[in-house]
C-alpha cells in the first residue's frame, strides 16, 4: 500500500531516459533492441542464420540462455538505474520482458549471487531483485541454492578466456542434492561472456540440479558490430507480451 502511495505522488519514470513515462517511455521503447530469431537456438545470440550452436555458447552445464534485449540503449540505462541508482521497480519492467523469452518448464528460480563486499557496497543486489520478479511471474518459488566462495573483481575488462579463469571456483553449492530441485532457471543482469553465469551452474549441478536455463535481463556483445543491428536484433516499439518467443 505504502508503495501505491508513493506512486501517485512520485509517478515512476521512464527506466531508460529517466525523464518520460513508466517504464519505458515512446522514444525509448523505440530504441529498445529486442533480440529474437533467427539466433543461436542454444544461447540466443544473433546470427544471419539459425544455428543449433555457436562460439558464443556458455559451457555445460548451462543448457539454454535468453536475453529480451541487447545490453545497448534504454536497456543498457535501465540496468545500471537498477544496478547502481537504487531503483527497484525496474525489475519488474525488466521482468516483464525476461519472462516474454523464457524457454524453460522449470521447478525453481535461483540468482547469481553477489559477494559479500560487493553486496555491502550496494545495499542489494540486483540479481536476487530481478529472480524474485522472474519467479512472480512465472509462479515458481524462489530458492537460494549458490554462494560465491571467492570474492572476484569486476570482470567488464578481461577478455572471455581470462573471466573463465578467473570465475572458475568462485561459486559453492549451499543446499544437498536431495534438496536441490531438478530443473532451475537462473537469473542475473547481463551476460558477456558467459563465464560468471557457467561458474554458478557449476555449483548448481554440485547442487544436484540436472537442467539449467540462464536468463538475463540484456546480453553483451564483444563488438558493436556483432549482434546489434543484424538481423535478429530489431530496434523497435515494445510493450509487455510483444517479444518474439
Amino acid at each position: 500500500m505504502l508503495a501505491r502511495a508513493l506512486d501517485v505522488v512520485f509517478p515512476p519514470r521512464c527506466a531508460g531516459c529517466g525523464t518520460g513515462g513508466w517504464p519505458f517511455c515512446r522514444g525509448c521503447r523505440a530504441s529498445l533492441e529486442t533480440l529474437g530469431p533467427p539466433w543461436c537456438e542454444r544461447c540466443g545470440r544473433p546470427a544471419a542464420i539459425a544455428l543449433d550452436h555457436c562460439p558464443d555458447c556458455p559451457p555445460p552445464p548451462v543448457g539454454v540462455v535468453r536475453s529480451p534485449f541487447a545490453y545497448a540503449g534504454p536497456a543498457r540505462a535501465a540496468i545500471h538505474r537498477l544496478k547502481f541508482s537504487g531503483w527497484r521497480s525496474v525489475a519488474g519492467a525488466l521482468a516483464d520482458a525476461m519472462v516474454t523469452v523464457n524457454p524453460a518448464v522449470a521447478d525453481a528460480v535461483t540468482w547469481v549471487p553477489l559477494g559479500r563486499r560487493r553486496l555491502a557496497e550496494r545495499g542489494y543486489d540486483q540479481a536476487y531483485t530481478l529472480a524474485r520478479a522472474v519467479g512472480v511471474r512465472l509462479g515458481l518459488p524462489l530458492v537460494r541454492l549458490t554462494r560465491r566462495s571467492v570474492a572476484t573483481a569486476p570482470q567488464a575488462r578481461r577478455p572471455g578466456d581470462e573471466r573463465r579463469e578467473v570465475m572458475r571456483g568462485a561459486f559453492e553449492p549451499i543446499r544437498r542434492s536431495a534438496d536441490a530441485p531438478g530443473a532451475v532457471i537462473l537469473v542475473d543482469d547481463v551476460l558477456t561472456t558467459g563465464a560468471t553465469a557457467a561458474a554458478c551452474a557449476d555449483a548448481l549441478a554440485r547442487a544436484g540440479v540436472h537442467e539449467i536455463v540462464v536468463l538475463t535481463a540484456a546480453r553483451a556483445f564483444a563488438g558493436r558490430g556483432h549482434g546489434y543491428t543484424r538481423t535478429g536484433s530489431q530496434p523497435g516499439l515494445w510493450l509487455p507480451g510483444d517479444l518474439p518467443r
